[in-house]
């Protein structure tokens, strides 16, 4: 157990204004880390003009990125539970840096790709091992649900908030301030965190499970790639059906190979855990659902009603003040009725409103609707992912802190990147943007509906 966890037990009600710093400190590295993930998004035309991109290219803009953060985030957790959170976390911070000044000063695609595939890495390094410091730092309890619940809130904030950053940047600047903005706050996190933040890692003595990292690294790449490509070039696709099939595999061999490590990446009593795998399993429906709609109210905010980038970010910033009042609210929802009740009346209220915007139409006179109902939406995500969190990493000693917060950070980093395919395949299948948008709305909601109700069904009370 580390120093700071020893110090938070003696006052478990109240926050030292130590505890303060080291959580505005971890909280500001996440929210980095989350902007990242969309900064880009709205740029995207503007990137691609300035660099040569095609535009079949431009996709790989975010699939560079979001390939590592997902399919290298389980295995980074659980090095970060072995060499040191505290490790982990400066390391991801140096080479979010160093991609960010790539990606900046990017003179050709080859250039500015390389740039998103070192921050999709330091997104994988150093997400988990900041997350774990979070759970390590505070006893399971009110001063956790605290912190989870503004991490919650800022990483799924954080996604929305991207969007506009990159509209207000991309207009006011360049687009290379989308990542040149990173190089100063993560050396200031680089220089502040050696001397606030206590090295952590687990006392257990056990290694790293290697076939074990590479089977479950290597299926959730092909599962990430493959659904990226069926999204982009439709499910049919050859490519994309090997590389699934791929997945299928490895990921198979990975259980398998659990089973008989006698160190296990993922111990299949921990996966197996009620709180764990249903807690995971609606933190990856909330994640899911809510950044594709994200997409989908882009989509229909500049191609329906013919909004510029800048102001698509700002109607979207109506969200992600929601979102940020969801997670303020939601450790009191959660401490009153509990992990379970908070996970699903969440999605229940987040499936509401979204069906609420089946109401837009082609004129500008439903924006009101939009603006309320995304909102209310964002309320419910984070009320349900702040529980998500709280649930999925409850339960569980310090040494699984790790092995837990890189269960969570992998499912919000592969829902994210899965989300937005999915949902543009079932927009693109129609032949009006407006009845594409409708349609892929409507399946949004029904997910999370149904999110809700098999965490309702499956989750027991504690």
């Amino acid at each position: 157990m580390s120093v700071l966890t020893s110090a938070a037990v003696t006052a478990p009600e109240r926050m030292s204004p130590r505890h303060k710093l080291i959580l505005t400190l971890l909280l500001g590295a996440q929210f980095m880390l989350a902007i990242d993930f969309s900064i880009l998004n709205v740029a995207l035309p503007v990137v691609g003009k300035g660099l040569g991109f095609g535009l079949g290219q431009l996709q790989w803009i975010a699939t560079a990125f979001a390939l590592p953060a997902a399919g290298f985030t389980l295995l980074f957790g659980r090095v970060a539970d072995l060499a040191g959170r505290r490790r982990m976390l400066l390391a991801g911070m140096a080479l979010l840096a160093a991609g960010s000044l790539v990606g900046g000063l990017a003179a050709s695609p080859a250039m500015l790709l390389t740039g998103r595939v070192l921050q999709g890495l330091a997104t994988a390094i150093a997400t988990p091992a900041a997350l774990s410091l979070l759970t390590t730092s505070f006893p399971e309890g009110p001063m956790r649900t605290r912190a989870l619940g503004l991490s919650g809130a800022l990483m799924s904030a954080g996604f929305t908030v991207g969007a506009v950053l990159g509209g207000v940047l991309t207009d006011l600047l360049s687009w290379r301030w989308a990542f040149l903005i990173n190089v100063p706050v993560a050396v200031l996190i680089l220089a502040v965190t050696p001397s606030l933040v206590a090295e952590s890692r687990s006392r257990d003595g056990a290694r790293l499970d290697v076939p074990g990292a590479v089977t479950v690294t290597g299926g959730l790449l092909a599962l990430v790639y493959g659904i990226t490509t069926a999204g982009q070039h439709g499910w049919g696709d050859p490519v994309a059906l090997a590389a699934l099939a791929a997945a299928v595999v490895l990921l198979v061999a990975f259980v398998l190979v659990e089973r008989r490590s006698p160190a296990p990446l993922a111990p299949l009593n921990v996966l197996t855990r009620r709180s764990v795998s249903w807690g995971n399993a609606g933190g990856f429906v909330a994640f899911a659902t809510e950044t594709s709609l994200v997409f989908l109210m882009t989509l229909y905010l500049q191609q329906v009603l013919g909004f510029s980038p800048l102001t698509t970010g700002l109607a979207l910033g109506v969200l992600g003040a929601g979102t940020f009042a969801g997670g303020v609210a939601a450790p009191r929802i959660m401490g009153r009725f509990g992990g379970r009740a908070t996970l699903v009346g969440g999605l229940v209220l987040q499936a509401a409103a979204t069906a609420a915007l089946l109401g837009l139409g082609t004129d500008r006179s439903a924006l009101p609707l939009l603006l309320a109902a995304t909102a209310i939406g964002g309320f419910g995500n984070l009320v349900a992912i702040v529980a998500f969190m709280g649930t999925a990493t409850s339960g569980l000693p310090d040494g699984e802190q790790g092995l837990a917060t890189g269960l969570a950070t992998m499912t919000q980093q592969v829902a994210i990147t899965l989300g937005i395919p999915v949902m543009s395949a079932i927009a693109t299948a129609h032949a009006s943007v407006l009845g594409g948008v409708h349609a892929a709305t409507l399946a949004n909601a029904l997910i999370a509906l149904a999110g809700g109700a098999l965490a309702g069904l499956f989750l027991r009370r504690s």
